[in-house]
């Protein structure tokens, strides 16, 4: 579960960022097709903030869907998984959204 992995490397971010100030909430954008699973970030979110700053820390996490772009007939469609094909049959798709995974804001006291 590399989610582990990036909470924690959120979380280090955040303390790192704000001068060790108390954290009450932390906005995140995961993506549909980012790879993340925004629930495995929640589950591991109280685990990693404990005895830091961001324990207590309210999780907010919005998961824009996944769009792309067929390179070949032009088409934009929406995307659902990681395996992206355009309706047209072409594998040859740019993605062009939904694939981030960002801290949008931090809010502290």
């Amino acid at each position: 579960m590399h989610e582990l992995a990036i909470t924690q490397g959120i979380v280090e971010m955040i303390v790192e960022r704000t001068d060790s100030a108390r954290v009450t909430a932390v906005y995140l954008r995961i993506g549909k097709v980012s790879g993340v699973v925004p629930e495995a970030v929640r589950f591991c979110f109280d685990l990693v903030a404990a005895g830091s700053p961001v324990e207590g820390a309210r999780l907010e996490i919005d998961e824009p869907p996944g769009r792309a772009r067929c390179r070949s007939c032009g088409c934009a469609f929406a995307v659902e998984g990681l395996v992206v094909l355009c309706p047209c049959g072409s594998a040859d798709v740019e993605v062009v959204g939904g694939d981030e995974l960002l801290v949008r804001a931090v809010e502290v006291v």
